[in-house]
């Protein structure tokens, strides 16, 4: 396969850890495994020392785009904050469905909420899978520091929705996030979208990551490793300001 399609490497693996994420539960329980906590870490820390300073050079095509707007004076960081927002909003529905669930004592099954969570996730993977193409016009160096990035971010967000949703997840939703990355990969190839438009989308995910990250953490219970997730950010950091 020729260095024109070397994006597609990344999707695979990408796609690979929901595809075996089964096999990830020993990361899973309480007190929270210091690999995950040092992925979020690193997941974090590109997004505010590559994928940030990124956006600052794609503002100024999104001003271009939308000057009829212009009142908007950050229009990409607004989009940061909409996807930071919108997984914030997701993530306290499904809490919210899964505490009346207990306290009813009703068994929980794939409901309409489970759909709209791992459809929000669906599309979050596809466009992940529509800036790896994207990144091919880029840099050898800039796609993987993105898809290591995102490899680490994906593997914490598989165990936390495995945690949500269990037996839904294993039989449809990993499936569901499989197909989602690779076609979001795939629209690639038919579709090409504006630079403003690419970098609206980098916004909406670094607000995405930043969010799915944090939730995890935060949590009392979890017992979080704040150590490791503080070295995780630090190494990929100096790694970032080095290159």
């Amino acid at each position: 396969m020729g260095m024109e399609h070397i994006s597609i490497w990344p999707v695979l693996v990408l796609a690979l850890i929901h595809f075996f994420g089964g096999r990830l539960r020993f990361l899973a329980g309480v007190p929270r495994s210091v690999w995950l906590s040092s992925a979020g870490g690193v997941s974090v820390a590109y997004v505010f020392l590559h994928l940030f300073p990124e956006l600052s050079e794609g503002q100024e095509k999104v001003e271009e785009a939308l000057q009829a707007v212009s009142f908007l004076e950050h229009h990409i960081y607004l989009m940061a904050l909409v996807g930071l927002a919108f997984f914030y909003g997701l993530e306290r529905a499904v809490i919210t469905n899964r505490e009346e669930v207990h306290q009813e004592g009703r068994e929980e099954k794939t409901s309409g909420l489970f759909w709209v969570h791992i459809g929000s996730f669906a599309i979050y993977n596809a466009l992940i899978g529509y800036l790896l193409f994207q990144r091919e016009e880029d840099s050898l160096k800039t796609l993987i520091l993105f898809s290591v990035a995102m490899a680490l971010h994906f593997i914490v967000n598989d165990i936390g929705l495995q945690e949500h949703h269990q037996k839904s997840y294993s039989k449809i939703g990993r499936w569901v996030l499989v197909a989602a990355i690779v076609v979001g990969w795939a629209v690639g190839y038919v579709v090409e979208v504006s630079e403003a438009a690419v970098a609206m989308v980098m916004a909406f995910i670094g607000g995405g990551v930043v969010l799915n990250v944090l939730k995890e953490e935060l949590p009392e219970q979890r017992k979080s490793r704040y150590w490791a997730f503080v070295l995780g950010a630090s190494l990929y950091a100096i790694l970032l300001l080095s290159l």
